[in-house]
């Protein structure tokens, strides 16, 4: 199985203290404007990523859904999670680039 690098960098960014995890804490971050990227777990609830989309778009919040609860969750060393927030600029960038190459090997460089 192939790493993944979207949850490696997420994964480091939580072990040098720049995550923010759950539903609630990563509201109030965004809404303290301390948020640089939003993820929400592709299998959250449909009115969660709504609630979240919406947030984000309102504070122009980048925003992505990626991988499952799971998955979020054990890359930031906790059981699960449907939410989370950078709050480190520069890693949101990482996180985003390494977001954008997962899209072009998903969709073979065509959208």
């Amino acid at each position: 199985m192939k790493p993944d690098k979207v949850l490696s960098v997420t994964g480091m960014a939580a072990r040098s203290g720049h995550i923010v995890s759950g539903e609630f804490s990563t509201e109030n971050t965004i809404k303290k404007m301390r948020a640089h990227l939003v993820i929400v777990a592709s299998d959250a609830s449909d009115n969660t990523k709504k609630h979240f989309s919406d947030m984000c778009a309102y504070r122009k919040v980048p925003y992505a859904e990626y991988a499952d609860k799971t998955s979020l969750g054990h890359a930031i060393g906790k059981e699960f999670r449907a939410s989370l927030a950078v709050t480190d600029e520069n890693l949101a960038k990482l996180i985003l680039n390494k977001l954008e190459e997962t899209e072009q090997l998903n969709h073979g460089g065509n959208r």
